[in-house]
């Protein structure tokens, strides 16, 4: 769980920005301890979860979904907080095939070991797939960069070294219980990773960043964000910001680049589509929980943000 003040604003400036990464967490999926043999490469596509790579041993190179080449060290470890599509191979003139999850031997729950690969040196990888429980249209997951870098990040944060330290130790030692310890440790490595960004590596961003951190519109925002289901007429909006609604919604709006009303559709369906991915809610209930009179209002109003109905959405998930 991500649960710090950023340093880069005033702590009154901070404050809605804390509040928000307080309920932000990644959730792992599945993990894979993998020893490939060079020649290896191998692609990845992952359009809705978060993946999470560490290198314990020799070096490999990261395809990354923009298409450049990243050469990756012993002991570094990467974040791609939106998947996509990307590679990873002993060196960029390899082939890349699908990762072969097949051929995963399951050393417990959603815990798999790999060897494959050639005959030539061998480098140890650690994989993980990881979920955010906010939806991947949320403003913050969208501003982060496709890849993060953990040694980027190093400086600003001091636990990272030791936890990047702790991972190699297991890797090497391989003791009883090494891959459920290594998967709680791509946990909270993954959420320092993400914190040190929010906290310096976009200190100086405008846009959607700059309005959370402001102490009026951040308030209203991080209201907005902690209850999503909520319908927030403008009104309750304005109360908390301490203004009219015309000077609320003319500071919001310049602030965020959309308006009170539109962004708060956006949130309500953002959330919707949560529900229907990952909890399997149908689409009464959810129509229920947001306080749509019917299944065709609540439909009309999701594929207006969402772009889809809610009934292509869900069989998504399954597939």
């Amino acid at each position: 769980m991500l649960d710090r003040s950023s340093n880069s604003a005033g702590p009154d400036a901070a404050d809605p920005l804390s509040d928000m990464l307080r309920g932000l967490r990644l959730e792992g999926v599945s993990y894979a301890r993998c020893r490939l043999a060079a020649p290896w490469g191998f692609g990845f596509s992952a359009p809705a979860e978060a993946r999470f790579h560490f290198v314990a041993e020799r070096g490999c190179h990261l395809l990354t979904p923009g298409g450049e080449w990243l050469e990756l060290g012993a002991g570094d470890a990467v974040l791609l907080p939106r998947g996509g599509d990307y590679a990873l191979a002993s060196r960029p003139s390899c082939p890349c095939q699908p990762f072969p999850r097949w051929e995963c031997r399951p050393i417990c729950d959603n815990i798999y070991d790999l060897e494959t690969g050639g005959a030539g040196e061998v480098s140890v990888l650690f994989f993980g797939s990881m979920r955010f429980n906010f939806d991947a249209l949320h403003p913050l997951l969208r501003m982060m960069p496709v890849v993060m870098r953990a040694q980027e990040l190093m400086r600003h944060e001091p636990a990272i070294p030791h936890l990047l330290e702790a991972m190699g130790a297991e890797v090497a030692m391989n003791r009883v219980g090494a891959g459920g310890i290594l998967a709680r440790l791509a946990d909270v490595l993954a959420a320092q990773i993400i914190r040190s960004w929010v906290e310096h590596g976009c200190g100086d961003s405008s846009g959607w960043i700059a309005a959370v951190r402001n102490p009026e519109i951040g308030r209203v925002l991080a209201a907005i964000h902690a209850d999503p289901a909520r319908d927030w007429p403008l009104a309750d909006l304005a109360r908390l910001m301490g203004a009219s609604r015309s000077s609320f919604v003319e500071k919001f709006t310049s602030m965020v680049g959309e308006t009170p009303a539109r962004y708060v559709a956006q949130v309500r369906m953002h959330q919707a589509r949560q529900w229907l991915l990952h909890d399997r809610l149908r689409v009464s209930e959810i129509a229920l929980r947001l306080g749509y009179d019917s299944e065709a209002s609540f439909s009309r109003a999701f594929k207006r943000v969402v772009g889809l109905p809610p009934s292509r959405v869900r069989p998504a998930a399954s597939a």
